[in-house]
Parts: structure tokens; sequence; C-alpha cells
């Protein structure tokens, strides 16, 4: 907010100072001819009190305070563009570790042709609830595949958790979907001890579980994720990459339908 501040004010003392240099050629000067009048704008104000410049730059931003406003939200606007920008590059050039990782978790049709990928941590209360949304899409529509990316950025019960979750899914892939809905689906918070119960519950054997636990590849997986997480903007969960756009936050069923929509349409247009 501070910088926000920081690049309002700038414009609007250029503003000013336009206003000043006008003021001492004795001709108005038009916002359209000032980039081509900088330097000597500036000159022009330097002889100027410096007093009577602050005066003017006080004045003018009490007569138009919207204008703080307006560059507040030009500069949120270009920052998502550049955001975007970004982000699409990064999908373009990794589009492999995104979509088709082997370490990943699959929930849905593992062969469906429109890919959801979502970041999750096992104790993220929005994660949880946006597992109906999942739940919900993979049963209406077979085509659908969700790539689920451990994310465990709640501290240390997470980490623990996800270790388990890893390699669950290597010992006994088919089980996966199953251990990931009891585990994030419990209303409790995901702990070592919890999802361990859970994955004997479901058939694993406690010697090979713990063992695979010890496997150097988990961390290597987590900080490839991080990693990946990072260069995409990502710093919480749920987040999703669906085509070539990263969605933030758990924004429900309908706005993820949609965007699977888009892919379809995207098979008979140019998107």
């Amino acid at each position: 907010m501070k910088k926000i501040f920081a690049f309002g004010m700038a414009g609007i003392a250029a503003s000013a100072l336009m206003l000043v240099a006008g003021y001492i050629s004795g001709r108005p000067v038009t916002p359209a001819a000032a980039s081509q009048q900088e330097p000597a704008i500036v000159k022009a104000a330097a002889t100027v009190d410096r007093a009577e410049v602050e005066e003017i730059i006080r004045s003018y931003l009490l007569e138009n305070p919207e204008l703080l406003l307006e560059v507040q939200q030009a500069l949120e606007t270009k920052q998502q563009d550049e955001q975007r920008i970004a982000q699409v590059e990064i999908i373009d050039a990794m589009s492999d570790e995104i979509f088709n990782s082997a370490y990943d978790g699959i929930f849905g049709n593992p062969a469906g042709k429109y890919t959801l990928v979502e970041f999750f941590d096992y104790n993220c209360g929005y994660c949880k609830r946006a597992m109906a949304d999942m739940e919900a899409l993979t049963a209406d529509d077979p085509d659908i595949r969700f790539v689920l990316k451990e994310f465990p950025i709640l501290g240390p019960d997470s980490q623990r958790a996800h270790v388990v979750s890893m390699a669950l899914r290597a010992l006994l892939p088919e089980k996966y979907a199953e251990f990931h809905a009891k585990l994030l689906g419990g209303a409790a918070r995901a702990t070592e001890e919890r999802a361990i119960n859970i994955a004997l519950a479901l058939g694993a054997d406690e010697a090979k579980l713990r063992e695979e636990m010890k496997n150097p590849a988990i961390v290597e997986a987590f900080a490839r994720t991080y990693d990946l997480a990072n260069k995409l903007q990502i710093t919480g969960t749920p987040s999703y990459v669906v085509g070539k756009e990263v969605v933030f936050g758990a924004l429900g069923r309908q706005v993820l339908a949609e965007k699977v929509d888009a892919l379809r349409a995207c098979e008979t247009a140019t998107c």
C-alpha cells in the first residue's frame, strides 16, 4: 500500500509541477504534452520556491482526491496484466511439470481430456470445502481430470501428513483418491498419526509405509512444487491451474465448471 501511495503521489506531483511550469511560462500545459516537456517542466519547477510547490501539490490533492484511487486502480490493473503474462509464460515452459508430473496424485478420470491442477494443503479449511466441488465436477463430467499438487504450507502437521500421503500414493496408487478424500474431508486436523491410521485402514503395510516415508524423493517433490508455486506466484491454497490460467481461491463449483467449458470451447476456436 505504501508503494501504491508513493506511486500516486509521484503522479500527482508531476501534475502539480506541470501546473507550476505553466504558471511560470504564462501558458497552460496539457497532459498530452506533459510527457514531451518533462525536462523543461522539472527545470522550470526548480526555480520555484519549495514551499510554493508543496502548497500547489497539497491544494491539487485536496481538490482532486479521487486521483489517488484512479492511480491505485491503474497500477493494480497493470500489475495483474503483467502477472497474467508471466504466468502464461511459465505454464508454457513448464507444461509437463504442471500437468503430468509423476509425483502428483490424480482424482477423477486419469485419462480425462480436461485437466485442472490444484495446489492444496490437508489442513486448509478452504481446500476442505473445495473438495466437494472437485467430487461433484468429476462425478458429473467423466472427461475431467484433477491433478493434486501436495503443497504443505500450514505448518509441521501438514508437512508430516503430506509425507504420509506421498508414501501411500507410491505404494498404493489405486487407493490414493480414497485416502485423499478421507484425510481432507475429515473435520479433525491432519497429522502424521491420523494420516497413517487412514493409510493402514485402506490396506497399507505399516512397515513399508514408514520406510517409504523416508524416501528423499518425497522432499524433492515438495521442493519442486514450492518452486513451481513461487514461479506462478501462488502463495495460498487452494489455487488452480486451468489451461493457461491460474485461479486463486475456493471460487466454487460453478466457476471451475465455466473454466472447463472454456477449455472445451478452445477445441473449436483459437484461444
